[in-house]
């Protein structure tokens, strides 16, 4: 139960997970074999960006369902072929959900990728002994099979703890966007004269506290998006702007100034855009309604 006094043990033991350096050398191997990959459309459809959000979680749903469903006939009579045929289908999809994984976690911060280092070390341990088990099971040693796919189980269990805390406790995958139009009130706020956005660089301003990025083309268009990238929160206004486009310097998604589009991730969600209009000089903006085009929604100047 949870104590009013404080973090249990659990909590703690995560705590310390984020912390510690131990394992930043092994970590910073992986990751670097990982990004030496070829880029790649294949690399957006693996961290989602056709799904609008992870595909990861939605790929483990196959393993885990599987092993979960093998161990309940594993408790009842004369299901013995069933289950090992169970256990065969969630080995075989593993793999595709633990690359998925993989591409996700080599774009996170350090303290992420502790935790998600020991999330796939749990789940690489349960691959291991469901492969025993499937490998006993097709011996005949059907006791053995049962035993390993039960502690098979166990550790998934574990290694989903640890990707929960992942997921929701540091927030790896969410979009670091999502509260702007909660944030910004409705209508026109001032934002500078035009001479203080030089053209073809990016300006950061704020609108009701939430932090913007400004860019004007050389043409006169003003762009604003939502300053924060919606993948982990990065500044968009120190990022390069180039071909109708801004970069986030931490990770490199890329995201369309006209409408905040993510042309390329890892991020899975575009960014909040407002519409833009020049008064006596001055550049205003307002938040545009999700799903209306630049062209659609453009304030007049």
């Amino acid at each position: 139960m949870p104590s009013p006094l404080g973090p249990g043990r659990v909590l703690k033991a995560m705590d310390r997970l984020e912390h510690t350096t131990a394992l930043d050398g092994a970590i910073d191997v992986v990751q670097k074999a990982v990004h030496a990959l070829p880029p790649g459309p294949w690399r957006d459809a693996l961290h989602g960006r056709w799904l609008g959000h992870p595909v990861h979680p939605l790929l483990v749903q196959v393993p885990i369902g599987t092993w979960l469903s093998a161990a309940v006939l594993d408790l009842l009579p004369g299901q013995r072929r069933a289950a090992c045929a169970l256990v065969g289908v969630g080995l075989s999809t593993a793999g595709p959900a633990a690359v998925a994984g993989w591409v996700d976690w080599a774009e996170l911060q350090y303290r992420q990728r502790r935790v998600g280092f020991v999330h796939a070390a749990a789940n690489i341990t349960a691959v291991a002994l469901y492969a025993g088990s499937f490998t006993a099971r097709l011996r005949g040693r059907t006791r053995l099979g049962k035993a390993l796919g039960f502690a098979g189980l166990s550790v998934v269990g574990v290694g989903g703890a640890i990707g929960g805390h992942l997921a929701y406790r540091q927030a790896s995958g969410a979009n670091h966007a999502e509260a702007v139009p909660d944030l910004v009130k409705p209508g026109w706020h001032e934002l500078g004269a035009v001479a203080d956005f030089p053209a073809g660089e990016a300006v950061r301003r704020h609108i009701d506290e939430v932090p913007v990025v400004v860019v004007r083309e050389s043409g006169g268009q003003v762009h604003v998006l939502a300053d924060a990238c919606s993948h982990l929160g990065g500044p968009l206004s120190e990022g390069e702007v180039a071909d109708g486009c801004v970069r986030c310097p931490w990770h490199g998604s890329v995201f369309r100034l006209s409408d905040g589009w993510n042309v390329q991730g890892p991020a899975t969600a575009a960014q909040p855009a407002f519409d833009t209009r020049v008064t006596d000089g001055r550049v205003e903006a307002r938040l545009r309604e999700r799903g209306l085009s630049a062209n659609a929604s453009h304030g007049a100047a």
